[in-house]
């Protein structure tokens, strides 16, 4: 790839997206802030009840509701009396591809195929890829998957590549990579070769796909306990979970329901780096995606992001490499459940979460995901030891992304951390001025206050905080 072949793709940027998508953003959009986000949802055309007779076409959705009963009494074994909710568990991997991410794919694939594009395209490390190829098998359509597998000595994670043999399954063309700045250029240049629809995580089309997830959670939870839960767990990556669950909560009228995001801590590690890259046991659903989406969401790959977790959190906590291997193990030992570990991660956290609970209460995880050889944490640990990554166990405060994989013994190892949500606005607000380089004006800061849930102590904060000229947070 020369500099100019680069420069000339990235110049192209925006025709090449509106081809790809057909969604006009500059319609929705007031200079680099301010964005008119319900209209540019609403453009796509689909009701939720279509999202809904779409995804049901197609056998999307509609997925199982699991009751953990036996871990609920093993996390209420260590907890206060009286104490321990029940855990519910939404068995995504039921969904065609095994993975929750046939509810984005499945709109997109529609979309695409109802224009006239003869296939669909997607970067993606992860499972979307999979989502993707099956959806596009199902309308007849060629899927191409660009997939950033590989460190510069080519090496690749087992659970990367387990998805690149889910994606070929599929009947994908995958096109590997390894880390870089070439991900992005990739995309563009086979959307604009093949003219195929870029079917993005990030899109309206994707982010509606996800609300009949959080739609469907309400109504299972208050069919089967008479009450709404009081907590949905979403693994927090790039936020279109979040995003869409909240939609979807916001839609059943779910008003006291916590919407908790839970992301494994890599803090220290950089997606970007060739060196960290194979040191994380996680491809997704961890702080190096959901730190910098949840503060700037729009560096996606489509001008806008339809993805804003910060519009629908109510609270944010991160969980280790480890105890999501503890998780895993205990839902296959104590549920006869195999999962992938993504959905384990929430599962971690609810182990934890469940204790602060009274026992007539009731928490959903919100996914889980199929699993496969690659995905299974023997797998994951012995890569990682083979990269110089010591595995012990131990107490969750023991780990160092990186360098040390902690193994709990026992669910009192498991530590849950708080995300400051503050600290995430605060930052979000910096890079926002920033961007701008100036004060807000009038509309920005109206923008600001309800894309974020900027309060009135945030802005005070963030002001106080400018006169003094403090930089950096979370985030940044």
């Amino acid at each position: 790839m020369s500099s100019k072949a680069y420069d000339a793709i990235m110049s192209r940027n925006s025709e090449i997206l509106l081809k790809a998508t057909g969604i006009d953003y500059a319609k929705y959009s007031d200079g680099p802030l301010v964005l008119d986000y319900e209209a540019m949802m609403a453009a796509t055309g689909y009701s939720d009840e279509a999202v809904e007779s779409v995804q049901s076409e197609v056998s999307v959705g509609r997925t199982p509701m699991l009751e953990l009963r036996n871990i609920s009494e093993f996390v209420r074994s260590a907890a206060p009396a009286g104490q321990g909710a029940r855990i519910f568990l939404k068995d995504e991997a039921a969904n065609p591809s095994g993975s929750f991410k046939d509810r984005r794919a499945s709109i997109s694939a529609h979309r695409a195929a109802a224009a006239g594009y003869a296939g669909l395209i997607a970067a993606t490390s992860g499972n979307y890829g999979a989502a993707v190829a099956s959806q596009a098998a199902i309308r007849g359509l060629r899927a191409i998957v660009i997939q950033e597998a590989f460190d510069s000595q080519w090496r690749g994670q087992p659970e990367i590549l387990e998805k690149t043999r889910k994606c070929e399954a599929l009947g994908a063309e995958v096109i590997q990579t390894t880390v870089g700045p070439e991900l992005f250029y990739l995309l563009l240049s086979t959307l604009e070769e093949t003219g195929y629809f870029n079917a993005s995580l990030y899109t309206p089309f994707s982010v509606q796909g996800i609300q009949t997830l959080g739609r469907e959670i309400v109504r299972d939870v208050r069919a089967r306990t008479g009450k709404e839960p009081a907590a949905i767990l979403a693994t927090h990556a790039g936020g279109g979970m979040c995003t869409g669950i909240g939609r979807g909560m916001r839609a059943e009228g779910a008003t006291d329901t916590e919407l908790i995001a839970v992301s494994v801590n890599l803090q220290g590690l950089h997606m970007a780096s060739d060196h960290d890259f194979n040191r994380k046991s996680f491809t997704t659903g961890h702080t190096g995606f959901s730190m910098p989406f949840t503060t700037w969401p729009d560096r996606s790959d489509v001008p806008r992001n339809a993805a804003r977790p910060l519009r629908y959190l109510d609270r944010f906590v991160t969980v280790t490499q480890g105890a999501v291997f503890y998780a895993t193990e205990l839902l296959a030992q104590l549920e006869g459940i195999e999962r992938g570990p993504a959905g384990n991660t929430s599962l971690a956290a609810a182990l934890i979460i469940a204790q602060q609970l009274p026992a007539d209460a009731s928490i959903v995880v919100s996914e889980t995901e199929y699993t496969g050889a690659g995905k299974t944490p023997w797998a994951q640990l012995a890569f990682a030891e083979e990269m110089g990554v010591r595995v012990v166990t131990g107490k969750s405060d023991q780990e160092i992304p990186g360098q040390v994989i902690a193994l709990p013994l026992a669910i009192d190892d498991i530590g849950v951390s708080e995300v400051d949500l503050r600290d995430l606005r605060m930052s979000y607000l910096r890079g926002s001025r920033r961007a701008v380089g100036r004060e807000f004006t009038a509309g920005e800061r109206a923008f600001l206050t309800e894309d974020g849930r900027i309060s009135d102590g945030d802005w005070e904060a963030w002001e106080r905080a400018s006169r003094l000229g403090v930089s950096g947070g979370v985030g940044e």
